[in-house]
């Protein structure tokens, strides 16, 4: 019965409409699991030598106080970017296949993630390097495995916390937390938890605990899959207090207004795309790696611009890039409608724009480490103002992806608001500004950036033509991108 289901797997791939943007992406995402792949397993080989050379300790001792950190780091990426068991459940439940056999597939599937493959890249190679300098054979071994098996317990956490975004913001704050309290000699944690760690390579018994709590995962995340694996699951909506915003301001744009509206409406109403607002946020953080000085490799002038893109358009690249998947669930009624593809762009703009504007003002708490860091984000949000913004929308014309905006309330749904393909999407949007800037680095730094800020003037003074352009494309991949949006696979 499993090869049964690969086979099915395998043919809702083949057979999709955007086959071919996904074999496309399907090579992007080998090329980046062969590099980091490779970047783990020289990590692996090659972190026993330099932590004995350099700091003079026990590479052992070193790694396994560091050990929640990685662990904790690794649950984070994986709420980012790991997908949860997604099937499309409905056809095989009216079938005589057992629930617990379509369970058991699900998560087998998530054991084979490459988010638990790409750690083997790192402990095989670094228990080798262990084994080879005569450490004890027989516990190199058991902490090999305690290792691996709570690499595994996050991968069954990742599932069980995709749906409650309370843990989601808990993490990140413990994280946080910890990493401050650590920096500035507050409170270490490590040095409890490195008992743990360290204690797998020198007892015989503690390896038992993360098996035991990977058993454990295990058995919750196949009861909760299994007592929600029904045909009715997620049908009951819960009674709630109506409120309704007309937003009645907005009626004097016209249609425009009337776009706005809708998506200020679906982005207050929804889950998944509150969580857009959620990553905004975030993002607005992401400079302080970059803009502080405290990152030695960071401290740059192009690094610092690349930050400034990503402080300034956190809402751009969450929410933009996915138009005009948003509305896949009603897309053919608007297309049957008497709607102007020039007006539907242009309201999608003009939220990102502003979007873009709201994030640089709140970015300006960024004054307190000079004007100079400020004129840099400043430099970022202009050129996402005048150039990313229609690279996004032209970007979102090809990722024919539906959003199920209802996919909260299955156990099975598809519940990530940030993807892979996304991210391998964005990257052309980042390298240019850094290009821009090295050019006009060659007079000053300045100069540079007044090069990605020169960008976004231009963008935005040639945006009528750049929409009809973005409009031709529209056109071009509409009844492709509708025939995408009626495949549930």
């Amino acid at each position: 019965m499993f090869w049964k289901f690969i086979r099915l797997e395998w043919k809702s791939f083949t057979r999709a409409s955007s086959f071919g943007a996904n074999v496309v992406m399907k090579i992007f995402m080998i090329i980046g699991a062969v590099y980091f792949g490779a970047l783990f397993l020289a990590l692996g080989f090659g972190s026993f030598y330099i932590i004995k050379e350099n700091m003079a300790q026990d590479p052992l001792v070193v790694v396994s106080k560091y050990a929640l950190y990685y662990m904790v780091f690794d649950l984070l990426m994986r709420l980012f970017l790991q997908k949860i068991p997604v099937i499309n459940i409905r056809p095989l439940l009216t079938l005589p296949i057992k629930r617990s056999m379509i369970v058991n597939f699900a998560l087998g599937k998530t054991a084979l993630s490459f988010f638990n493959i790409l750690h083997a890249f790192f402990f095989i190679p670094f228990s080798i390097m262990l084994l080879i300098n005569d450490y004890n054979p027989v516990t190199v071994i058991l902490w090999h495995l305690g290792m691996m098996a709570l690499i595994y317990c996050n991968n069954f956490l990742c599932v069980l916390m995709n749906s409650k975004d309370w843990m989601f913001v808990v993490l990140i704050v413990l994280l946080a937390g910890m990493g401050i309290s650590q920096y500035y000699n507050l409170f270490d944690i490590t040095n409890y938890t490195s008992v743990f760690y360290y204690g797998l390579y020198t007892t015989y018994y503690m390896f038992i605990i993360p098996i035991a709590l990977l058993a454990g995962l295990w058995y919750v995340s196949y009861q909760f899959f299994y007592k929600n694996l029904y045909l009715d699951t997620g049908l009951k909506g819960k009674n709630e207090i109506a409120e309704t915003q007309d937003y009645t301001w907005l009626n004097k744009f016209g249609t425009l207004g009337t776009f706005l509206k809708n998506d200020i409406k679906l982005i207050r109403r929804n889950k998944r795309s509150k969580m857009t607002i959620f990553m905004s946020v975030m993002f607005l953080f992401y400079g302080l790696l970059f803009m502080t000085g405290s990152i030695e490799m960071y401290d740059n002038s192009y690094m610092k611009i690349f930050a400034a893109i990503f402080v300034t358009g956190g809402f751009m690249f969450t929410f933009g890039q996915f138009v005009p998947s948003w509305d896949s669930a009603y897309y053919s009624l608007m297309m049957s409608q008497n709607i102007q593809y020039r007006e539907y762009i242009s309201a999608k703009w003009w939220l990102v724009v502003i979007g873009t504007a709201i994030s640089a003002l709140l970015a300006s708490f960024y004054l307190y480490f000079g004007l100079d860091t400020y004129l840099i984000i400043l430099a970022g949000a202009v050129y996402n103002i005048g150039f990313n913004s229609h690279l996004v929308l032209l970007g979102g014309a090809y990722i024919k992806t539906p959003i199920d905006l209802a996919s909260s309330k299955q156990a099975f749904g598809d519940k990530k608001a940030f993807n892979i393909q996304g991210l391998l999407l964005t990257l052309p949007k980042l390298v240019l500004p850094i290009v821009l800037f090295l050019l006009g680095n060659l007079i000053s730094p300045m100069a540079g950036y007044g090069f990605v800020a020169g960008a976004g003037i231009l963008g935005f003074a040639f945006r009528n033509k750049v929409f009809s352009m973005i409009e031709k494309v529209y056109k071009t991949e509409k009844y492709k991108t509708l025939a995408a949006y009626k495949q549930k696979n």
